[in-house]
């Protein structure tokens, strides 16, 4: 069974840093497109960044592009948020995404995980 944890919110000021880590474990050949998503309370869950396989493709929202860094350990199967800057209108819960394929059977399915809380106080 594949899951994906989150992990590195928490509370910060405006202005401040977090770096949220997602780890992807279970019977795994391989994981391709990762992701981050935010939803606010009230609002849609909107994609954050994308990262492809390989790392080198790289796409951000318009409201964090030059805060936020997605990147990706494939040897620990981990994908990274680093946030800086941060805005009190990035306070959401963040999940981690990924298009996994399992072992035996090579199956393709997408995960998210459970979500973690970003608050940014002004």
């Amino acid at each position: 069974q594949v899951q994906l944890v989150e992990s590195g919110g928490g509370l910060v000021q405006a202005g401040g840093s977090l770096r949220l880590s997602c780890a992807a474990s279970g019977s795994i050949f391989s994981i391709g497109i990762m992701a981050w998503y935010r939803q606010a309370p009230g609002k849609q869950r909107e994609m954050v960044a994308l990262i492809t396989s390989g790392g080198g493709g790289r796409t951000y929202v318009d409201s964090v592009k030059g805060r936020f860094t997605i990147s990706r350990d494939n040897a620990k199967n981990t994908v990274y948020l680093q946030m800086n800057s941060l805005k009190p209108e990035d306070t959401a819960v963040y999940y981690c995404n990924a298009d996994i394929t399992s072992t035996r059977p090579y199956i393709t399915n997408n995960y998210w995980g459970q979500g973690t809380q970003v608050t940014v106080s002004s």
